[in-house]
């Protein structure tokens, strides 16, 4: 991979096929992209940042410039880490919310760019060539997951599926989210339009440039690294081009508690206390009254289920639960752009349009009790093979393939749920075990429940523990949303969800 490099001589470019050619339209003056246009694996690249988890955003740029945090989001990823295995269901779990899949992963190993670094699928069987062929029929795609043999799923296997597409990229290729060939002019605040003439003149007038002698056009060449920068940018910057793309290090900053109001608080009765027994999320929250912010709150594991969940929900999902004027970034210009394009002439189809404005989660990913109304991917049918050639059986995800006449066995196969094992009863939970009790700080970092912990929260908002106060609230679908959101655009993710809220538009 090749840092970015500009370059004012057109001839200098470099043609690695492993990058993408831009066309950058440069404000002298000001030193910012007026606008980049480029073809539709350039906006492929763009689109396919909707279909991924937030997990894999943070694992893939929290190093790299700029140095802004993703919200709360980086302490919500590091809390994954140093958490004792002790509290997971399963080993998976840890691999899940580490490196969550991508609902739309075949469609993103299509793109030029291979951004994702991520292991592939892998497939898992019992050693045991009965529980394949005539007992349990189990599939894992993580390994030492328990048949319902007792038996750990260890025996990897490579999957016998169709013949993918070629892995080598050339002009004639088509899009995968865009049809091509096109062009298209994408704005620094990442507004994709179709190229035309007075496409280009609308963003010179919005800039207020009168005078094009001021601006110059600068070919750039794109690869994995400056896409990744970019990515961060969007996330966090009103100009996220000119910052990828030009020598320019704003200062970026993401709270913001203007324009809000006071959030009522669900009192509760007695016996009700922020353990869930009633199957629902309550939290407790120690409140300073003077600040108006959470110092820190204690809650059992579905709510921390709820926030781990957060890594595995990809950004387009997020982008569609977010306010109007919510972003921090410009990653809501982008998700717009899509629904303002006409789909039927630039988008390939009704199902990848789908996948870009509505994501769903990776199968395997989602759990009865999460608040939020997001859907899963089905697994596709996956088949075990016997043949007379082939010294084990094979995993296959070709149908026809049983019906050969080389096959002489085959069994459907089920895929297990990667967050409970097969014989504890438990499929379709979070991914932490229970009951258990956990300390989260206003910016979400997560521990177990710990009194210094508390204390030092307290410590460093400078506050008597005289102004501190016990609050409950309880977490449904509107305060899950709101949270979600919280976690990208603030780093005060607690108060910013549960203390105040975005005043109606208007008021």
């Amino acid at each position: 991979m090749q840092y970015l490099s500009r370059q004012r001589n057109p001839k200098l470019v470099s043609m690695d096929n492993n990058n993408i050619s831009l066309k950058a339209v440069v404000d002298k003056t000001n030193n910012r992209v007026v606008f980049v246009e480029s073809d539709e694996k350039f906006v492929d690249i763009l689109f396919s940042f909707l279909t991924m988890p937030m997990g894999t955003i943070v694992r893939l740029t929290r190093n790299r410039p700029p140095t802004a945090s993703i919200g709360c989001l980086n302490n919500l990823y590091n809390s994954v880490e140093v958490l004792d295995n002790r509290y997971l269901r399963t080993e998976a779990c840890m691999t899940m919310l580490l490196y969550p899949r991508n609902g739309a992963g075949a469609q993103c190993k299509n793109l030029k760019l291979a951004i994702d670094d991520g292991a592939p699928l892998r497939y898992f069987l019992c050693g045991r060539s009965d529980c394949s062929r005539s007992n349990y029929k189990l599939l894992s795609h993580y390994m030492n997951a328990i048949c319902g043999c007792g038996q750990l799923m260890n025996c990897k296997r490579d999957l016998k599926e169709k013949e993918s597409t070629k892995a080598v990229f050339d002009d004639q290729d088509g899009g995968v989210f865009v049809k091509g060939p096109i062009r298209m002019t994408i704005s620094d605040e990442l507004q994709v339009i179709p190229s035309s003439t007075p496409a280009s003149h609308s963003l010179f007038s919005k800039l207020g440039i009168k005078d094009t002698t001021t601006t110059e056009e600068r070919p750039f060449s794109m690869g994995v690294i400056q896409a990744l920068k970019l990515l961060k940018c969007l996330l966090v910057s009103k100009t996220p081009l000119t910052e990828a793309l030009l020598e320019y290090n704003p200062v970026l900053g993401l709270n913001n508690m203007e324009d809000v109001e006071q959030v009522s608080f669900r009192k509760l009765k007695g016996e009700e206390t922020a353990s869930n027994e009633d199957g629902k999320i309550y939290v407790k929250l120690m409140v300073s009254k003077s600040k108006n912010m959470v110092c820190y709150a204690e809650a059992s594991e579905n709510f921390v289920d709820l926030l781990f969940s957060f890594l595995t929900i990809p950004l387009g999902f997020l982008v569609k639960e977010m306010k109007e004027g919510s972003s921090k970034g410009c990653i809501n210009h982008l998700y717009d752009s899509i629904q303002d394009l006409d789909a039927k002439q630039y988008l390939v189809s009704k199902e990848t349009t789908a996948m870009l404005v509505s994501p769903k989660l990776a199968p395997g990913f989602r759990y009865d009790a999460q608040p939020l109304d997001i859907e899963e991917y089905m697994h596709q049918p996956y088949y075990l093979t016997w043949s007379q050639c082939q010294w084990f059986p094979e995993p296959t995800s070709i149908e026809t393939l049983i019906l050969s006449d080389e096959t002489i066995a085959s069994s459907v196969l089920t895929v297990m749920d990667p967050k409970s094992h097969y014989n504890d009863n438990s499929s379709g939970r979070g991914f932490l075990k229970g009951p258990a009790m956990f300390t989260i700080t206003d910016d979400l970092i997560i521990t177990p429940l710990s009194s210094v912990t508390g204390l030092s929260a307290v410590r460093k908002l400078k506050v008597p523990f005289s102004d501190v106060e016990e609050r409950i609230v309880y977490v449904g679908k509107e305060e899950a949303s709101r949270l979600m959101v919280a976690s990208l655009v603030s780093e005060s993710a607690l108060t910013h969800a549960f203390l105040l809220k975005e005043s109606k538009q208007g008021s």
